[in-house]
């Protein structure tokens, strides 16, 4: 078995707020070890395949997803 630790990262109130439901806690702290040590040839498209299979998540609505975080960026 994996050995798990606790660390602390700072997030907006509103954040705070929605993790303290304990499954998405953890399905948040899944995300962070996949980020950090990806399994994949492109770290950044095998964590989109995962978290859209663990959200149910179509391709379709990621790339929507994708598109207003890239528009709210640019504003």
């Amino acid at each position: 078995m994996t050995q798990l630790s606790k660390i602390e990262i700072q997030v907006e109130a509103a954040t705070a707020a929605a993790l303290s439901d304990a499954r998405r806690r953890e399905a948040v702290g899944r995300l962070v070890d996949r980020l950090v040590r990806p399994r994949g040839d492109d770290p950044l498209i095998a964590l989109f395949e995962q978290t859209s299979v663990e959200a149910g998540m179509t391709e379709a609505e990621i790339d929507a997803e994708l598109a207003v975080y890239n528009a709210e960026r640019r504003a």
